[in-house]
């Protein structure tokens, strides 16, 4: 029986990130961050409706 492997090639999520702010966040490429998503806080989440830096 093989093991499956990750392709090379595949976008790599980290499991957990953290963005001192929504600057920071659309620097990095993540925004918007939903609620689930790595990076998502409910500080970031000014309306609280599941996405942050909108």
């Amino acid at each position: 029986m093989q093991t499956p492997r990750a392709s090379a090639s595949a976008p790599q999520t980290p499991a957990s990130a953290y963005y001192k702010n929504c600057d920071a966040a659309r620097a990095a490429g993540a925004a918007p961050i939903h609620i689930g998503e790595p990076g998502y806080r409910p500080e970031l989440d000014r309306n609280k409706d599941g996405v942050a830096c909108e």
